[in-house]
C-alpha cells in the first residue's frame, strides 16, 4: 500500500514512528522557517529595543512597568557588554575553522536578564566567525510553536539558541537559557530558599559579570 503525503512516498516499510518523526521534521523547519521570516539581524533588534523604550514599553506582547523597567536595564546592560565582552583566541580560531556554516536562530525578549547577558556574547561570536555564523533574532511570544520544541524543564527560559546548518536547514544542537554555572546557582538558590527573588537576579548578574563570557563562548563552541 503507498500513500503520498506532500511529494513523500509513504509504504509499509515507513513504520509510525518514522512517520511521525518526518512530520515533527516538516513541523519544525516550517516553525524554524516563520521565525527566520519574522527575525532580525543584531543591530535591527538593538534598535527595535531601544525604540520601544523611547515609546516606554517593552517587546512583551502584555505591557507592564514592570517589563519596561527589565527593559530599561537590560540596555544598559546590552550597551555595556557590546563595549566590553571580548573573545577569546582559542574560540575565535575555533569559529574560524568550522566546517559548516551556520544559522543562530535565537529566541529572546527584551524584558529577559539572561538574554542581555548572553546576546552580545552571541553576536561578538558571530562576528569573529568570518562569515561561518548568521545570527538571526526573533521574539519568542510571537513564535510560541517554535519555543514550545525547545523547552527546559519544561518552561519557555530564554534566550535559547537553535543552531541550524545553513545548508540542509536541519537543526544540529541548541543551547540555553544560561551556562552551567549560572544554572547551578539558580538551582542551588531554590533548593535552599524555595524561590527565585531580586536577591537572585543580583546574584546572578554577579556571575555573569565575574565569568566575562568565558562559559557562554565555552559550552556553544563544544556543542558545534
Amino acid at each position: 500500500m503507498v500513500f503520498l503525503y506532500n511529494v513523500i512516498i509513504v509504504t509499509d516499510n515507513m513504520n509510525t514512528i518514522d512517520y511521525l518523526r518526518y512530520i515533527k521534521s516538516r513541523k519544525m523547519k516550517t516553525y524554524i522557517a516563520k521565525a527566520l521570516f519574522n527575525s532580525y539581524s543584531y543591530l535591527e533588534y538593538r534598535k527595535l529595543t531601544a525604540d520601544l523604550l523611547k515609546e516606554g514599553k517593552s517587546t512583551a506582547t502584555v505591557q507592564t512597568e514592570e517589563m519596561t523597567h527589565y527593559s530599561e536595564l537590560n540596555e544598559s546592560r546590552m550597551r555595556r557588554l557590546d563595549k566590553t565582552i571580548k573573545i577569546s583566541d582559542e574560540i575565535i580560531v575555533k569559529l574560524n575553522n568550522l566546517n559548516h556554516h551556520y544559522i543562530w536562530l535565537v529566541l529572546t525578549e527584551s524584558w529577559c536578564g539572561d538574554a542581555a547577558q548572553i546576546l552580545p556574547i552571541l553576536n561578538k561570536m558571530a562576528v569573529a566567525s568570518n562569515g561561518k555564523i548568521d545570527m538571526k533574532l526573533a521574539l519568542r511570544d510571537e513564535h510560541e510553536e517554535l519555543m514550545n520544541h525547545f523547552l527546559t524543564n519544561k518552561g519557555k527560559a530564554i534566550p535559547k539558541l537553535i543552531c541550524i546548518d545553513k545548508a540542509t536547514g536541519s537543526v544540529v544542537a541548541d543551547w540555553g537559557p544560561r551556562p552551567q554555572g549560572a544554572v547551578n546557582l539558580i538551582k542551588e538558590y531554590k533548593e535552599q530558599f524555595g524561590t527565585i527573588d531580586e536577591t537572585t537576579k543580583a546574584d546572578l548578574q554577579l556571575w555573569y559579570l565575574h565569568d566575562k563570557g568565558i562559559s557562554t563562548q565555552n559550552e556553544i563552541m563544544e556543542l558545534i
